[in-house]
């Protein structure tokens, strides 16, 4: 089990002994489950900046290797996040594209809809970017057109601190509430005019409450979403629990407010921010329990998944020791890593087996198909290419009747 202390795992950082990836336990599952998998458009999200996730392009591919080995069809890739500059953005990029490079046959770099299709049927990894921070821009909103050019699919206002756009989770848990500020409007703006979805995850609740009224009050009808955000309402009456749960995890209000705009809320299968119980490896019934959780609360329309993946335990706990100022949280995410709750639930080890869990409980393959991935595509489809939600639904039998027969003929997941 994976009973990490901080002296170890700094050492072993260094010496680069373990990754989170090889640790991830692989869950039984049925076969019937993981040709559903298979079968299934599943985007799940890796948050995995280069030397805080991951330092070899051999951790990498294999990781995407095995996901498409297992029916993932792709990712929400973080290439920055917290105070990273543009010139960090073009690092990392690079950092990725160069290791995706030695095998460019098995990626599909996504800019449409179609792309995560043409990605499924052809057994390619489909990437999809994102950005965890606004402070890419450097302080200049021309750089969102070239952004968006990029390939970057989403963004956050605020990591955790407190940003020119507002204040983070983390920011507001420590007493700092700044709220949304006019820059963070201006941040907001351009996002919409280019079609990069707003992300609150990390987001304090002032500041995402600031986001969200700003957006009913002037984009109306456009979605934002929380890709990789615990409801904290899960874990609030858990006998362990901390007194004020853990900074990272979002309230029902903001949910539901996420999936009224039309957006989507994505548990992530993290360890460490399950409060109150922390566990070794994530089990698939703990998973499916955060699904099962929003879907009550918001409908299955309006769920999808994010694992959060981080590669390297090692480099998890050594990333937030090394910047303690950025997770300054009264000690509560070490205290989480010394339980041993440092990893992640990897889709391509999981997901089989949370299928079976999710079926148990009366979830149809048509729900399942919407919160592995269609989800995300509705609202992606809306924001891309200005298709509307109900426009998706009534093209999506023809489209799944095309997949289907190309499938039949082509198919080499």
């Amino acid at each position: 089990m994976k009973k990490t202390l901080l002296a170890f795992a700094l050492t072993a950082a260094l010496a680069g002994i373990a990754f989170a990836s090889d640790n991830s336990k692989t869950w039984p599952a049925s076969d019937e489950a993981k040709q559903f998998v298979k079968d299934t458009i599943v985007i799940g999200m890796l948050a995995s900046p280069y030397g805080t996730g991951w330092t070899e392009n051999k951790q990498l591919l294999d990781y995407f290797a095995l996901a498409r080995e297992n029916g993932i069809t792709g990712h929400e890739m973080t290439l920055t996040a917290a105070s990273m500059t543009f010139n960090d953005l073009i690092t990392q990029h690079y950092h990725f594209r160069s290791a995706m490079a030695e095998q460019p046959e098995n990626y599909q770099f996504v800019n449409s809809i179609s792309d995560i299709e043409s990605a499924h049927l052809h057994g390619k990894t489909a990437v999809i970017w994102n950005s965890q921070t606004a402070t890419i821009l450097d302080g200049d909103l021309r750089k969102m057109a070239m952004i968006a050019d990029m390939g970057i699919k989403s963004m956050i206002l605020a990591y955790n601190d407190v940003f020119r756009t507002g204040s983070g989770g983390l920011a507001e848990f420590n007493g700092t509430v700044l709220g949304l500020t006019p820059w963070g409007e201006d941040v907001i703006d351009e996002m919409v005019r280019y079609g990069i979805m707003l992300d609150l995850s990390h987001t304090g609740y002032k500041t995402a409450t600031d986001a969200m009224d700003y957006m009913e009050g002037n984009y109306p009808g456009v979605p934002f979403s929380y890709t990789h955000s615990i409801p904290a309402g899960l874990y609030k009456d858990e006998p362990n629990a901390t007194p004020n749960g853990c900074y990272r995890n979002i309230t029902d209000e903001e949910a539901i407010r996420a999936a009224k705009s039309g957006g989507y809320v994505s548990p992530t299968f993290t360890e460490w921010m399950m409060d109150g119980i922390w566990p070794d490896d994530i089990s698939p019934k703990q998973a499916a329990d955060m699904i099962d959780y929003y879907a009550n609360l918001v409908g299955v329309d309006h769920v999808a998944i994010a694992t959060d993946d981080m590669f390297s335990e090692e480099l998890i706990v050594a990333f937030a020791t090394a910047n303690a100022d950025i997770y300054a949280d009264d000690g509560y995410m070490t205290n989480a890593f010394d339980k041993g709750a440092t990893g992640a639930g990897e889709l391509s080890k999981i997901l089989a087996a949370i299928t079976d869990d999710l079926w148990a409980r009366g979830y149809t393959n048509e729900d399942l198909a919407k919160i592995y991935g269609g989800n995300k595509m509705r609202v992606w489809s809306q924001l891309w290419e200005g298709v509307s939600a109900e426009q998706f639904a009534a093209d999506l039998p023809k489209r799944k009747a095309m997949r289907k027969k190309l499938r039949e003929h082509f198919y080499s997941r």
